[in-house]
């Protein structure tokens, strides 16, 4: 008897220690063939963007808004709470009762959705053994008065939450992932991938989990949608907002930051809220500026953005916020029409594409730590349409947001088999320059 607890005892201490290592060393991804092109787009359900979590059946060992957290899950593994192991995701109890677990999960960015990452990192005994979602597209008038959640561990939804949310109906929502199986959080099966084929425009998420367990992350991938109809013609807007559906389709570098991150909603939080690239190996070991105080680099990095709608851009907003000692010396903006289907070539060709001829926008421009560029154009009055921008920092850096304010056209929906002005690509007019009488650095 006494060598059996011996024994139970060593495998708990092997147990811990692979589990300590497993703190700092997030589940890997897995081999890139089988990571979806969808993971590049917005995050539509994250809090980061204003996802929240309306109700859950159960929070007992963890709340459900663990599953929008925008940092990767981590796992301690001698941190315990009163109702037992904590963990970095939702998890509910083990059921004695009929019925299953569920939650409903107000999307940040209304839009459309292309993917779904059901991440159960550091789940390995206790996650949910298979996930079904639903979703609706509600108007504010549609959505009954929900009880504020506050504090949830340890405890399960109350009468009160079910009356409210049962207005919802949501049991008859369209289902969008019809019931499937999850893999253990294990390094290398954590991430469970989910393709979207909805064109439909979404704003609410029902999670179901069979019958109980725990996820440790739920990322809804996709692009924002806006109603363009009712845009005021008068009004500028930003073209590359994430929340609008602007979208990042490539780039260079991303080593500490997604370049998606620059699009995002608001004022960049941190740095780790912006675009950040590693350092290029391939400067010279001496620096040097040229005449007119350029550093003289070999190269630079790189991120191309579809807009939210082609359009022209009046206004443009370089902010490089919270990078003090880590932003780029100089950039450049440039833009072009393309099709979709010059779109899918450049993503997969990873735009090596010497055929896209780029226009300048702005021309080369010096940029400023922890500063607001502001290009205003309102005056030169631009008449050129644009789809695609590309933005160049050189030679590395960080940049926390991008703004492309202007008006939207619909000059540019083109069909691959038509032909303007020989090229399908119009030249940009006068380009933007720093020294222009309305440049301004807030």
């Amino acid at each position: 008897m006494y060598s059996e607890m011996i024994k139970l005892r060593l495998r708990e201490r092997l147990r811990d220690r692979r589990l300590d290592g497993r703190m700092a060393d997030y589940p890997k991804e897995g081999k890139t063939d089988d990571i979806p092109s969808f993971i590049q787009l917005t995050d539509l359900a994250s809090e980061n963007v204003g996802g929240k979590i309306l109700f859950a059946t159960d929070d007992f060992f963890a709340p459900a808004e663990n599953l929008l957290k925008k940092n990767r899950p981590t796992y301690k593994p001698k941190e315990y709470t009163e109702f037992g192991k904590w963990m970095d995701g939702w998890e509910t109890r083990r059921k004695r009762t009929p019925g299953y677990d569920w939650c409903i999960i107000q999307l940040g960015i209304q839009g459309i959705i292309r993917g779904i990452d059901a991440d159960t990192a550091f789940f390995t005994g206790n996650h949910a053994p298979r996930l079904s979602i639903q979703a609706a597209c509600l108007q504010n008038e549609e959505i009954p008065d929900i009880p504020a959640r506050g504090s949830k561990l340890g405890c399960a939804a109350t009468s009160e939450e079910y009356e409210a949310i049962d207005k919802l109906r949501s049991e008859k929502w369209c289902c969008l992932i019809p019931m499937e199986e999850l893999k253990p959080g294990y390094s290398g099966t954590n991430h469970n991938y989910f393709p979207v084929f909805s064109q439909q425009k979404w704003t609410h998420l029902r999670l179901n989990i069979f019958p109980d367990g725990g996820i440790a992350r739920l990322r809804v991938y996709g692009t924002g949608q806006k109603d363009w109809s009712s845009a005021d013609p008068k009004e500028l807007i930003d073209l590359v907002s994430m929340v609008h559906g602007g979208v990042c389709v490539g780039y260079s570098n991303a080593h500490f930051g997604h370049p998606r991150n620059i699009i995002g909603i608001g004022k960049a939080k941190s740095m780790a809220d912006g675009w950040e690239t590693a350092r290029r190996l391939d400067r010279p070991p001496v620096l040097q500026t040229s005449e007119d105080g350029f550093l003289q680099v070999p190269g630079g990095e790189w991120a191309i953005f579809k807009l939210a709608h082609p359009g022209v851009i009046t206004q443009i907003e370089i902010d490089t916020h919270h990078f003090k000692g880590n932003y780029p010396d100089t950039c450049k903006l440039e833009g072009c029409v393309l099709t979709s289907s010059e779109e899918e070539e450049g993503i997969s060709q990873k735009w090596h594409m010497p055929n896209v001829k780029w226009k300048v926008l702005l021309s080369v421009t010096k940029l400023q730590s922890n500063k607001n560029h502001l290009f205003d154009s309102v005056a030169l009055q631009l008449q050129n349409v644009v789809t695609h921008v590309k933005i160049t920092i050189a030679p590395d850096g960080g940049l926390s947001r991008l703004r492309l304010r202007g008006f939207p056209s619909s000059l540019c929906l083109l069909k691959p088999t038509e032909k303007i002005m020989s090229s399908r690509r119009f030249p940009v007019i006068v380009p933007l320059r720093a020294n222009c009488s309305s440049f301004k650095i807030t």
